[in-house]
């Protein structure tokens, strides 16, 4: 990716709570935005990582989506993420010399990229943020074991899933979780989910005429989270 890198504040970043420097002090995010670097930013379709080359960074997404895929022996595209701002991405090639998958914008959207040799010099000496790449590495692991929970639940539970998924994701970014403009289309929804495209269309509109969701195009408005709820784990009573 061809960039003019330009230096990087952590404190002025209004991500810098979901990113790494959150449990650093004053000093460590002075070492840590040293190495930071702020990429040109990349415009739908266009690549932040192919898979076979050269590891050299992680990175933050700043804004925008970007979406994460591996191929098949056949050569089929199969999405294992999306990442929305906040969000590491890379974090599957640590340890490895080459990236494993391919990650492409879902829409224009900025990232800082943190060279992962000298990321880990830094975690070597600064126990706060080995700490919380550990901790950002449990999260990913966790995210992969709730994907895998929902392998056996029904379409429409799988769907319900996601959309609840997104909509804790852009609260915990203090933006709405019940309206929201979906960042993926209905076949990279299906490609993630296991389900084709016909299906999540079907789905969608089965959600409307019974009110659990209200879409236009990518627009998403969900009425009722504990609704949602319900549909995603229908044996389950409580709050949400």
């Amino acid at each position: 990716m061809s960039s003019r890198p330009t230096h990087v504040t952590c404190h002025d970043c209004s991500l810098s709570r979901l990113c790494l420097p959150l449990t650093l002090d004053e000093e460590e995010i002075r070492r840590l935005e040293g190495i930071i670097k702020r990429n040109r930013p990349l415009h739908r379709q266009d690549y932040l990582i192919r898979a076979g080359t050269v590891v050299e960074n992680i990175y933050a997404l700043r804004s925008g989506a970007m979406k994460t895929y591996m191929l098949a022996q056949e050569g089929v595209e199969q999405i294992t993420s999306f990442h929305l701002p906040g969000e590491l991405i890379g974090l599957d090639a640590i340890g490895e010399s080459l990236y494993p998958t391919y990650t492409v914008a879902l829409e224009t959207s900025q990232v800082c990229a943190i060279p992962l040799n000298r990321l880990e010099e830094l975690a070597g000496l600064i126990a706060g943020l080995r700490k919380q790449l550990l901790h950002t590495l449990s999260k990913e692991i966790q995210a992969d074991h709730e994907r895998l929970s929902h392998v056996r639940d029904s379409a429409e539970q799988r769907l319900a899933a996601f959309l609840l998924n997104l909509s804790a994701r852009y609260s915990k970014r203090g933006l709405s979780a019940s309206n929201f403009i979906l960042p993926m289309n209905r076949r990279d929804i299906g490609n993630y989910l296991g389900l084709s495209m016909e299906t999540v269309s079907r789905l969608f509109t089965h959600f409307r005429d019974t009110h659990l969701v209200d879409s236009s195009g990518r627009e998403l408005h969900i009425p009722d989270l504990k609704a949602l709820h319900r549909q995603c784990h229908p044996c389950e009573e409580g709050p949400l």
